[in-house]
Parts: C-alpha cells; sequence; structure tokens
C-alpha cells in the first residue's frame, strides 16, 4: 500500500494499493480487486475485504462504481452491492466508514480530501474521463458538500508513466484543442509520428487550474513495473485476454 504525505490528516485514511498482499493466482496475482477481471469472484471479494482492513471498515463497506470512463459522480450515502454498482467514475462522501475506491490498470485514480469540512472523494481518471472533466465534477461535488478549494488535497496515484504511454497525431491533436499548452505533455516517440505522454502531469495540470493548492503524485509506471502494479496495456503487448486491477481508496474514520 502506497500512501501519500499530504493525505494523511487526522481523521482520514487513504492507500494506494499495489498488486501484492492478496490471495490470487497466475496472472491476477496477487490483490485483484477487479471483479470484472475472469479471476475467480471468491478471491477477489477476499482482495477486497484486506484491502477493506487495511483502511479499518467492514468488507461492505468498501464500495466501488461500474466505471465507465464518464464525467458521473455519485454521492454516496450508503454502500451498496456489486450487482447495483451505479455507473460512474466518481464519488464522494461525508460518511464515516465508508470506503470510496477506484479501480484501475493504466488509467489514474486520484484521491481526494478536505480534513476540516470531513469531506472525501475519489475518482477514476483516464484519458477520456480526464480530458472530458471527471476530476472537475469530482471537485464540484465535493464543494457542494461544504469542502474549500484551498483545503482541498488530491494525490494522483500510479498510472502508466509518459515513458510507456505512446499515442498517435490523432490523440495529441484531441489535447491541443483543450489547451494549446498540453502540447509540452507530448514528446516524439521513437517510432516516427507517434508520441510519449504525461498522463500524470496533465491530472495535476486539471486539478491545479480548479484552484487547488495541495496535489501531489505517488509516482509509479503500471505498465513498466509488472511486480508491483497490473497493467491493461502490459496485458495487451503481451497478448493476455484479461489483467488484474488496482485499487485506491479512502475513508473517513468514524
Amino acid at each position: 500500500m502506497i500512501t501519500a504525505e499530504i493525505l494523511a490528516a487526522p481523521g482520514i485514511r487513504h492507500g494506494f494499493f499495489t498488486r501484492e498482499g492478496g490471495v490470487s493466482e497466475g496472472i491476477f496475482a496477487s490483490l485483484n480487486c477487479g471483479y470484472g477481471s475472469l479471476d475467480e469472484p471468491e478471491k477477489v471479494a477476499e482482495n477486497r475485504a484486506r484491502v477493506a482492513e487495511a483502511l479499518a471498515v467492514d468488507a461492505g463497506r468498501l464500495v466501488t462504481c461500474y466505471q465507465i470512463h464518464s464525467t458521473e459522480v455519485v454521492d454516496v450515502a450508503l454502500p451498496w452491492t456489486r450487482e447495483a454498482a451505479p455507473r460512474a467514475d466518481g464519488m464522494v462522501t461525508t460518511v464515516p466508514g465508508l470506503a470510496l475506491g477506484v479501480l484501475a490498470a493504466d488509467c489514474a485514480p486520484v484521491l481526494l480530501a478536505d480534513a476540516e469540512a470531513r469531506v472525501i472523494g475519489a475518482c477514476h481518471a483516464g484519458w477520456r474521463g480526464a480530458v472530458h472533466g471527471i476530476v472537475d465534477a469530482t471537485v464540484d461535488a465535493m464543494v457542494r458538500k461544504g469542502a474549500r478549494r484551498e483545503r482541498l488535497r488530491a494525490v494522483v496515484g500510479p498510472c502508466i508513466g509518459k515513458a510507456s504511454y505512446e499515442v498517435g497525431p490523432e490523440f495529441r491533436e484531441r489535447f491541443l484543442a483543450d489547451g494549446a499548452d498540453n502540447a509540452e505533455l507530448f514528446v516524439p516517440a521513437p517510432r516516427a509520428d507517434r508520441f510519449l505522454f504525461d498522463l500524470t502531469a496533465y491530472v495535476l495540470r486539471r486539478l491545479e487550474r480548479l484552484g487547488l493548492r495541495n496535489v501531489a503524485a505517488t509516482g509509479g509506471d503500471t505498465a513498466a513495473e509488472p511486480t508491483r502494479f497490473f497493467s491493461y496495456r502490459r496485458a495487451c503487448w503481451e497478448h493476455d485476454r484479461t489483467y488484474g486491477r488496482l485499487i485506491s481508496a479512502i475513508a473517513l474514520e468514524p
């Protein structure tokens, strides 16, 4: 479990979990927390229970959404079952003892907190969600619940790193349309007419433009570190038909 100093406030528990410390086997070894993989559901459930225990919440109070690369944000008042998970990519709550979890395997997990207002949030920022505003929507939802932008603290967790994220010219053009200064987030790749993109830097930039003064990133390249992280892109490189999911989660202490 990776933690970030700027989220280490009284009453807040959080963790960006690696693939280590679970019960899954094979390509899912070992802390696979995604039911959407082809892993055995019982093992995924045990892995999620271990995550909940690390955050000092009941296993049934660790919630994740059915993520769809959207800008939808859910205000969480009660836990839901796996089958009833809402289709969304962001969550906020003021309820103690609820852990908001984000699943990822190259996309950027973002955990947020205003410890004074006791408002927490989490969102799943793949490139689509990021460019369309999932981070913005999550921050706005937190502000509506009493958080203040100048107090908010946000951390971008492990995701695909710049050295691993090769994209085409049409991808770059989409980000340049969002802002000409995004050009600095791209560098030429070894292959002709390809670029390397810095997703972490882009998400941090979005957070800073929202008025957040305390933002950070854990570092880590999910595609390049197979012993620590699951990765969709690495699975594609290796012709695997499925892959595990990492989880990042945050909770308010009772």
